[in-house]
């Protein structure tokens, strides 16, 4: 036994004397029964607290004065430290009562509004073509707002009927929809045809001279295009993520800016010379965008921007690129259509 739990012993049997002489000698002090125990000052401490705290002695009342100690038989002291111990737990039950409802709290409205949006970005090579036909199945039932389509030929018969489908199932429940060809599709009677059905349901149409990849887009969310722009048997890059399918859309928002409205005279000069080439490669110069941007942009080579650029400046009368621009904001050429905003 440790030096300390033989003190602690002999504590308690000397409390319990202490205890048992007080019960037999009601009328005497704590004192006077610690005196014939020949306890020390200490020792009468360690007692009377142990006493104490147990419950089984009691500070008089201040209409009962006198030196004597109040004696607590064992039963009603127990039954006093169990109603104290329940009241305790009580207490504590409805802290924690409330500090639950507070979690509940936090978990709810409060934590949601703190939350910072997800930008997961999940992308995918796929290289079974079926598979890339239920996808765009699953997003003519998914999509909630705006599908964005680039064409870079003629869509193929057999996928026509299946295409206007797509788009009865989306103008009904509200769905923008863009889509962009290339302009020589204009020249096919079956897909002139097709293209005036898809405008008679409600799908915006435009024409470009030049396309650079097949592409859909979704909800901001949503990407589907090939690994090589020029083949387009190559294997389709899935992107799921507003954090990369946002870049792909503000190359199609370039690309819809340089197209032409269906049915529009295409390359008709829009009242200041410009062709619709010319005008893209205009508005993206004074947005900033470098050449090797804007060759990716237009699909055209460095040196095809160059030229585009140098006939701008002609048609303009300015002497450098920077005067290009000022004279075409002054014309209020920047001002016209820009990129649309997505539904």
């Amino acid at each position: 036994m440790s030096r300390n739990a033989a003190v602690t012993r002999a504590g308690s049997e000397q409390a319990l004397a202490v205890y048992q002489e007080l019960r037999a000698r009601p009328e005497a002090g704590f004192d006077e029964v610690a005196d014939g125990f020949d306890l020390s000052a200490d020792e009468r401490d360690r007692c009377r607290r142990e006493l104490a705290s147990l419950g089984l002695t009691a500070t008089r009342e201040a209409s009962d004065p006198g030196p004597r100690p109040l004696v607590v038989d064992p039963d009603v002291a127990l039954l006093r430290l169990l109603r104290r111990e329940r009241d305790r737990l009580q207490d504590r039950l409805a802290a924690t009562s409330r500090a639950h409802t507070a979690l509940e709290a936090l978990a709810g409205p409060f934590l949601r509004a703190g939350a910072a949006p997800r930008s997961e970005v999940e992308v995918e090579i796929v290289t079974d073509p079926q598979r890339v036909l239920r996808e765009l199945t699953d997003l003519t039932a998914s999509v909630r707002t705006a599908v964005h389509v680039m064409h870079t030929g003629s869509v193929r018969r057999e996928d026509m009927a299946a295409e206007l489908e797509r788009d009865r199932s989306r103008a009904a429940r509200g769905v923008r929809v863009r889509a962009m060809y290339s302009r020589r599709v204009g020249t096919v009677p079956e897909m002139t045809q097709h293209l005036e059905d898809r405008a008679a349901l409600g799908v915006e149409l435009r024409l470009s001279p030049v396309v650079p990849m097949n592409m859909v887009l979704a909800d901001e969310n949503f990407a589907l295009l090939p690994t090589d722009p020029h083949d387009p048997d190559s294997p389709t890059i899935l992107a799921r993520g507003p954090g990369l399918v946002r870049s792909y859309l503000a190359l199609y928002e370039y690309c819809w800016q340089a197209a032409a409205r269906y049915g529009e005279e295409p390359g008709e000069p829009g009242g200041d010379g410009l062709s619709d080439q010319q005008r893209a490669a205009l508005h993206m110069l004074a947005s900033g965008i470098k050449d090797e941007q804007i060759a990716r942009s237009l699909g055209v080579s460095l040196r095809t921007v160059s030229r585009l650029l140098s006939e701008v400046m002609q048609e303009l009368g300015a002497a450098s690129r920077f005067e290009a621009g000022v004279k075409a904001a002054r014309l209020g050429l920047l001002d016209g259509e820009g990129p649309e905003p997505v539904a």
